[in-house]
């Protein structure tokens, strides 16, 4: 598995924006597929972003689309995640995920095997 460290949290007010990173510590993301979750405590982790492996192929939930942009920086082994427009329900741990070669993305979490630890994002005036 991979050893994925996200950062780029923080406190943003509404409609400001943000991007998150993804890095792998150790390894390159060349061949895996790639995505960004969201979980809120106590509720289930929500799938909000892909990428698939080529690059040329993504996907956005319904609760973002438009707002959020996802993109991989080939050398510097990094997958961003733009968000734009925030509102006060953004507000989470956000997570990326990394899996194995995919021609299209998925946006389900048993797709995924490797996890970084997660950012804290907060929305709030």
């Amino acid at each position: 598995q991979l050893q994925l460290v996200e950062s780029g949290g923080g406190l943003v007010q509404p409609g400001g924006s943000l991007r998150l990173s993804c890095t792998a510590s150790e390894s390159t993301l060349d061949t895996y597929s790639l995505g960004w979750f969201r979980q809120v405590p106590g509720r289930e982790r929500e799938g909000i972003s892909c990428i698939n492996t080529p690059g040329d192929r993504t996907g956005y939930s319904d609760s973002v689309k438009d707002r959020f942009t996802i993109s991989r920086d080939w050398a510097k082994n990094t997958v961003y995640l733009r968000m734009d427009s925030l509102k006060p329900e953004d507000t989470a741990i956000y997570y990326c995920a990394a899996g194995g070669f995919r021609a299209y993305c998925s946006l389900v979490e048993t797709t995924y095997d490797s996890w970084g630890q997660g950012t804290q994002v907060t929305v709030s005036s």
